[in-house]
Order: C-alpha cells, then sequence, then structure tokens
C-alpha cells in the first residue's frame, strides 16, 4: 500500500461502505469516506477537524457521555440542548442558542441516540440540516445504532438531507458486527481530505487484516441476514426488560420505548437519587449508568439509563428486580423523612 492508499482505508471496504451508502439512497463518493479505529476516532477527527480550543459545539442534553469527554479533551465548551425522548433535539431551541452563542459546530445522534433512544423524523432531520446550513455550522452525526431499527425500513440519517457537505456521517461496524476489530468510518462532505490528513498524522490508519475481513464479508452478502436475526433479538430483549420495569419499579417512574438501538431511559420518582442508586447497584454487582454523567451540567438526577443489549435470562431479571426493590425503598425512605 502507499501511504496514500493507507489513511483513508482499505479501497474495497471503502466501496462497500458507499455502497450501503447507496441502497439507503444517499450518495457518497467512497472518496469521501475515511476508515477510523472505531466510531469515536471518526468523531474525534471530525471535532478536530471543525474546532479550534475555545469553540463552543452544540449537543443534546442528555447526551453520550463519550461526547461530553472529547470535548472536554480537546478545550472545547458543551452547550446542552433539550432534547425530547420521542423527536430529539428540540429545534427551536438550537435556532435560539446559535444566536446567543455563535457555536462552532453540532454533536448529534439523530437516530436512536444513547442514552434516550429518540429517533428525530425525517422532516425534523431535513430542518435540522437546513438550518445548520444557514449559519455555516457543520454537523457531526454519530449514527453507530442506525442500523438497529425495529420498523421495516432503515431510517434515514440527516446526511441524506446534506447538499453542502456539512454533514460528517460517523459509524462503525463495533454495535452490529464485530466489537473488537475496532473498524469505524466518517462520510466527511467537505472535510474528507482534512480528516485524512489528521488521521495520517494521528494512528496512520486502521487495522489492514480487520478492515480486508469486513470487506470481504460485506462482498459475500451476509451482513442483512446477520442485522435482521440481532434486530429481532434486540425488540425481543427491549420487550422483556420493559415489562419487568413495569412490574418492579415504583409507581410513576417514566421509561421510554425506542424504536431501536440498545437503550432504555427510566425517569424515576424525584425521591430517586440515582448517582446513589448507581452505588448500591454496583455492590450488588449491577451495572446501571446514573443520569448526571449524561450531562454537562449534572442535570438527570433521578434518571438512568439501561442496556437490554444483553442477552435476557435469570440473571438480568434479578438484576431488574433488585434495583426496582432499591428505588421503591429509596421512595419510601423519603416519605419517611418528607
Amino acid at each position: 500500500d502507499t501511504v496514500e492508499d493507507l489513511a483513508p482505508g482499505n479501497p474495497a471496504l471503502r466501496r462497500q461502505i458507499a455502497l450501503r451508502y447507496l441502497i439507503g439512497g444517499i450518495n457518497v463518493p467512497a472518496s469521501d469516506i475515511v476508515v477510523t479505529n472505531g466510531a469515536l476516532e471518526a468523531l474525534n477527527l471530525c471535532l478536530l477537524a471543525v474546532t479550534r480550543p475555545g469553540d463552543t459545539v452544540m449537543v443534546e442534553a442528555p447526551t453520550f457521555y463519550g461526547a461530553l469527554q472529547a470535548l472536554e479533551r480537546q478545550g472545547l465548551k458543551a452547550l446542552e440542548i433539550p432534547t425530547h425522548p420521542r423527536t430529539g433535539v428540540d429545534l427551536d431551541a438550537m435556532e435560539a442558542a446559535i444566536r446567543r452563542h455563535a457555536p462552532k459546530a453540532c454533536w448529534l445522534m439523530t437516530q436512536f441516540q444513547n442514552p434516550l433512544g429518540s429517533l428525530m423524523p425525517d422532516d425534523r432531520k431535513r430542518r435540522l440540516v437546513e438550518m445548520l446550513a444557514r449559519h455555516g455550522i457543520p454537523l457531526i452525526e454519530d449514527d453507530v445504532y442506525g442500523e438497529l431499527y425495529f420498523g421495516s425500513t432503515r431510517p434515514v440519517p440527516a446526511k441524506a438531507y446534506d447538499t453542502q457537505g456539512l454533514v460528517l456521517h460517523c459509524s462503525s461496524f463495533s454495535k452490529c458486527l464485530a466489537p473488537g476489530y475496532r473498524i469505524g468510518w466518517v462520510s466527511a462532505g467537505r472535510y474528507a481530505q482534512r480528516i485524512q490528513r489528521l488521521k495520517l498524522s494521528s494512528t496512520l490508519s486502521a487495522s489492514g487484516p480487520a478492515q480486508g475481513a469486513i470487506a470481504e464479508y460485506l462482498e459475500q452478502g451476509g451482513y442483512d441476514r446477520h442485522l435482521r436475526r440481532l434486530r429481532e433479538t434486540l425488540q425481543a430483549q427491549q420487550e422483556r426488560m420493559a415489562d419487568a420495569i413495569a412490574q418492579e419499579f415504583p409507581a410513576g417512574t417514566r421509561v421510554t420505548r425506542p424504536q431501536g438501538g440498545f437503550f432504555l431511559w427510566l425517569e424515576l420518582p424525584a425521591a430517586v437519587d440515582a448517582l446513589t442508586l448507581h452505588r448500591q447497584a454496583l455492590a450488588r454487582g449491577i451495572s446501571v449508568a446514573p443520569g448526571p454523567i449524561f450531562s454537562a451540567s449534572g442535570q438527570f438526577r433521578s434518571a438512568l439509563r439501561l442496556n437490554y443489549g444483553h442477552p435476557w435470562n435469570d440473571g438480568t431479571q434479578g438484576a431488574i428486580r433488585a434495583l426496582g426493590e432499591l428505588a421503591r425503598q429509596a421512595c419510601a425512605q423519603a416519605l419517611k423523612t418528607g
């Protein structure tokens, strides 16, 4: 391979990724695609390409804590935009924030957002892209769960509405196929060459053998069959977990029912402190993600994110029961002291 081949990635893999975009109705030249070490590297390179330290970047509230860590590491300020559990980021709030704070970029998950599971409707995705284009603000679109939809057709990412090359669409094979391979990519629009240069100067290239293996697997055509099975499994696991939560958690608990992805977002009665619950659960060997870690300002004190990506079994059932019990105890305690 020449050095030029190395940075953007295996040509066969880039062609296969471009083909998947095309099947989804999005025309992305293979030359716009840069293969990375997982989606997180793609997202970090995008931030480097479109911001300078001290800049402000809009994020959802709540948002993926990896995004908050990445912003902090690069000396960027997070500007939180309220986000609805079903329909995604509040576009009116975003418009106002743009006028007030002049952010330089936006990092969003428009599909099966982590942690909420929200899916922006198509007309809102279009409006989002048009609004950002008007202001010349690049959108870093983190779309690692887009293939994990439960409906009959794959929802299209915001990238589908991009006419200016301002949407940097990032995804990976980690959530759907091979977590250990760490193969992600970005379709970088007008920033493709800048990102290739950044990639070359940072990690040179993603693993050659892993790229080759995935390219070959995609060429053989088994990927969609695999995805169908995975989606059916995830949907069944979501139903089991939601049913168990309805039985075990205190009255007043609200839970999202996403149309895809891995996560349920629980809003518990105000008496429950998610950080305390997290510590108590950990002592019993149960791992949950407390709401405040998804916020730059420590919001969502009574919220939890649960992951239904693991096989449903007696252990999972028992963990939900134990969590529900801890939450009910917190509510009872508050009544006593209140």
